[in-house]
């Protein structure tokens, strides 16, 4: 059977973030007088989009956060969405801003001008061009959800990463370019792979840690990875009315050290951090 199965519980560790997060929140409220608040800008009606936000709006108020949904229009026009974010940076009471991508299609040429217009320090989401400078520069105030889930994942189970070889298959401002600072900081040697890549498995058998984020199911299978190795599978998509990884998780068993499970690994890990980051945000801003 190889080794036995270690499995990265990230529903587990999200839910004792979670519980340790309330505490700190509650305390700070005694103090401040002042409830953290989040606002989720969702633009149309993509179903995916409306499951995420509510989930995320679910959490916030299962350990205290208050939140609010700016439920806008697909056929809003730029300038308005943009007055919108605007209208949000400026009340107070709002101390996080999300705003759910992706955006309707007319609307995702201009990604980056909305994600500019929120105010840096309400940015949870790490995305605006501030908090990707800081980043750089290995500062990790406001990094996005997913990496820092997926690196508090591995130091939570001791997993070293110092001088290992990581392999991300993914080259996203979501998922793999902070990755790659992110574990540069932790002194990693760092491959990023992409649609471009050729001969892609040659680079997924040298890996020690192989972080996947494709959305394809079943990507990665026992051919593709070393022996011993360490897999965190954040990509999902639905095969037969069922949720699946990037990962063939039976098919690989008998190779892992350890491996993420999906759905119940990352996803929970990033809505985890998330409410994090809005805890960070409002601390900064009283």
């Amino acid at each position: 059977m190889g080794k036995i199965l270690k499995i990265l519980n990230g529903k587990e560790l999200a839910l004792k973030l979670n519980l340790e997060l309330k505490d700190k929140i509650s305390s700070f409220i005694k103090t401040s007088g002042i409830n953290p608040k989040l606002a989720a800008v969702l633009v149309g009606d993509d179903p995916a989009s409306k499951l995420y936000v509510n989930i995320k709006r679910k959490t916030c108020s299962e350990i205290g956060i208050g939140s609010i949904l700016v439920d806008l229009d697909k056929n809003i026009t730029k300038s308005k969405l943009l007055d919108e974010i605007e209208k949000l940076n400026k009340d107070k009471s709002v101390h996080g801003i999300l705003l759910q991508l992706p955006l309707p299609r007319d609307l995702q040429p201009y990604t980056s001008e909305f994600i500019e217009q929120i105010d840096p320090i309400k940015d949870v989401d790490g995305l605006h061009p501030i908090n990707r400078g800081k980043l750089f520069d290995y500062n990790e105030d406001f990094v996005p959800c997913t990496p820092k889930g997926i690196i508090t994942l591995l130091e939570h189970y001791n997993i070293e990463i110092q001088g290992k070889n990581v392999v991300i298959i993914n080259r996203s401002n979501l998922v793999g370019k902070p990755l790659i600072f992110m574990l540069l900081k932790r002194n990693a040697t760092v491959t990023v792979c992409h649609s471009y890549t050729k001969n892609l498995d040659v680079y997924t058998k040298k890996a020690d840690i192989l972080i996947v984020a494709v959305g394809k199911s079943k990507f990665i299978t026992k051919e593709k990875v070393k022996e011993g190795v360490i897999i965190i599978d954040v990509g999902i998509s639905r095969e037969n009315g069922k949720l699946s990884g990037d990962v063939d998780f039976e098919g690989v068993f008998d190779k892992c050290s350890w491996i993420t499970p999906n759905p119940g690994g990352i996803g929970p890990m990033t809505v985890s951090f998330l409410l994090q980051n809005t805890f960070n945000a409002y601390k900064k801003q009283l």
